[in-house]
């Protein structure tokens, strides 16, 4: 799958510029849409499920632009562990990385996904009055992990467009129970997609006799699926 790679330069952040790396469909003639991948919490956009994913829905014909947030940027550079910041600055790389993604493509509807926090973040910049033409939800973090109280979900009435959320049915992360009657507040329509068995990472036990590649395609299929 052919790749651009590209520096997103920043402001007032910890470093002048995050790494970009955009999949791009191997033929370009008919893109329509184009979509903004965020990554979560824990691991920058070079992740396995990060690129795996986007390489897959960059196959089906939708460019992939991947970004990594500056203190997952500064992880890389200065291979430690860094915790996230605070929403405000991932916001601001955020915005960034779409503005990009708009350059880039102009004409095309652009749709806002993202893992975990990636995909929270996202919703906050629906939340906001951004123009998007959905966004994907690759496990939405609805509350920390042992704290059900704090749902994540008082901003999802603000949101108008059309949302996916794939979720695991063993997430810690989003107890279904709680999340189906969040969604009936979503401003847009909000379709849940379980994948059974799944943890927050999308990791399933042997037992179930799939294997990671099979989970990572059904995320993309589905997602494709929606989508176009």
């Amino acid at each position: 799958m052919p790749q651009e790679n590209f520096e997103i330069p920043v402001e007032n952040a910890a470093v002048d510029w995050v790494s970009g790396t955009l999949d791009v469909p191997a033929d370009e003639t008919n893109v329509r849409d184009a979509m903004l991948f965020a990554h979560g919490a824990g691991a920058p956009k070079d992740s396995a499920f990060m690129t795996t994913v986007a390489a897959a829905i960059a196959a089906a014909g939708v460019p992939v632009l991947r970004f990594n947030y500056a203190y997952s940027e500064r992880m890389q550079r200065e291979e430690r562990r860094l915790p996230p910041e605070r929403r405000p600055r991932l916001e601001a790389v955020h915005h960034r990385a779409l503005d990009v993604l708009r350059e880039r493509f102009p004409e095309q509807r652009v749709w806002l996904a993202g893992k975990s926090m990636g995909g929270r973040i996202s919703s906050y910049l629906a939340s906001e009055g951004n123009d998007c033409a959905g966004l994907v939800f690759f496990g939405y973090p609805l509350h920390p992990p042992g704290k059900k109280e704090r749902l994540r979900s008082d901003h999802f009435p603000s949101i108008t467009q059309p949302a996916l959320f794939l979720q695991g049915t063993r997430d810690a992360l989003c107890d279904l129970e709680l999340l189906e009657p969040a969604l009936t507040t979503f401003g847009g329509k909000a379709e849940l997609h379980r994948i059974e068995d799944a943890d927050h990472d999308f990791k399933v036990p042997r037992r179930t006799g799939r294997s990671r590649d099979e989970v990572l395609n059904e995320l993309a299929r589905t997602t494709c699926a929606w989508m176009l």
